[in-house]
């Protein structure tokens, strides 16, 4: 396989994480601001973190909300620089189902309830045009994956 960033776009509760680990996790290391507890500051070390699997050979996925054009372009560039295919996987998730989601999680799994509107209001769907090689629209019901549509 060569050479992959995969940017996941979702709001909170929308199943990235899932989606990374049904999908994704035999083939793309996961880079997460989730999984960075201590971590100062979480955009840098996110940076860090995409370029030294880059620059190892290794296919990334990177597992945010992702929410703006700004927030995908660096990650874009990174990838670019070591000549990695950029695709997005967008979850789609209302955000009814993604409250509902979050507010089944326990303990610091869970975010405030805030975070998942202003997730949404924020949220800039992924193009081509941005610089992405592919754009796939993955609807999750029951525990389970379907990626359609690709651009």
């Amino acid at each position: 396989m060569s050479l992959e960033l995969a940017i996941l776009v979702g709001l909170p509760g929308a199943g990235k994480s899932s989606f990374y680990r049904a999908r994704l996790q035999q083939t793309h290391q996961q880079v997460s601001k989730d999984l960075m507890a201590n971590v100062r500051n979480r955009g840098a070390r996110q940076a860090a973190l995409v370029e030294a699997a880059l620059a190892s050979g290794h296919s990334v996925a990177v597992d945010n909300t992702n929410p703006r054009r700004a927030d995908r372009a660096p990650l874009i560039a990174a990838a670019r620089a070591h000549g990695a295919r950029v695709v997005a996987y967008v979850l789609a998730t209302p955000v009814r189902e993604c409250l509902a989601r979050n507010h089944a999680r326990e303990g610091k799994e869970r975010v405030p309830a805030v975070a998942v509107h202003t997730a949404a209001k924020r949220m800039e769907s992924p193009s081509l045009g941005e610089g992405l090689d592919a754009v796939y629209y993955v609807r999750a019901q029951a525990g389970e994956f379907e990626v359609v549509g690709a651009g």
